[in-house]
């Protein structure tokens, strides 16, 4: 039998770490708090594409499903199943069908 007590080997890494992780390890403790952090991410934040689809949807007309499909670029299929994403979130979306196109828009809008 032998004995598993073996001297563990010092492991290599692949590549060296870059200076400026070392750097950046050194400055944590510089950081701003969580809670600054979240604000400026907000504050930074770009427009997604689920907010794009309700500026859409925000609009007085309404918008067609063609028109969520050139804003976002998302196949048809995938844009339908963004907007029954976005009744699940609680918005309330509205479809109506003018000249035999489905035109989508918030709910509470189209009824003012």
């Amino acid at each position: 039998m032998t004995s598993t007590t073996k001297a563990k080997r010092n492991r290599r890494m692949a590549r060296e770490p870059k200076a400026e992780a070392a750097s950046n390890a050194n400055n944590a403790a510089a950081q701003p708090e969580p809670a600054q952090e979240q604000a400026n991410a907000d504050a930074s934040k770009k427009p997604n594409k689920t907010e794009a689809v309700l500026a859409l949807l925000k609009r007085t007309q309404g918008t067609t499903l063609d028109e969520l499909v050139e804003a976002t670029g998302w196949l048809p299929h995938t844009t339908r199943a963004a907007l029954t994403g976005l009744k699940k979130k609680g918005h309330s979306i509205e479809r109506t069908k003018v000249d035999g196109v489905s035109r989508y828009a918030l709910a509470e809008l189209a009824s003012q």
